[in-house]
């Protein structure tokens, strides 16, 4: 369904509409599902070009996108980024670590 969902970004693109962190955290969870860790970390760099500050929500997905895909160095690169900005780490956080 990752596919699906990326499909729906550029619609909505194409309808003039700005997607939202939200829309990005909920494609980077599909991301998750379809094992596509790199397609994560490419809308990660995606969201900051396009000004938006990744979330906890954000962090936590491209963590669990990082463990589906036998990354864990970048899993730990992530957490590391997520506590320099200032984030605490949630049970979903350290789970998705923890995975990782």
């Amino acid at each position: 369904q990752w596919k699906k969902a990326l499909d729906l970004l550029h619609e909505l693109q194409q309808r003039g509409l700005e997607p939202t962190i939200i829309t990005y955290s909920s494609l980077v969870s599909a991301c998750v599902k379809g094992r596509r860790w790199e397609m994560a970390m490419e809308l990660l760099q995606v969201l900051q070009r396009r000004g938006l500050e990744p979330t906890l929500v954000t962090y936590s997905a491209l963590i669990s996108a990082c463990e589906k895909g036998g990354q864990w160095q970048k899993a730990l690169e992530l957490f590391d980024e997520l506590r320099r900005r200032g984030m605490e780490p949630d049970i979903i956080t350290y789970s998705a670590l923890i995975s990782a």
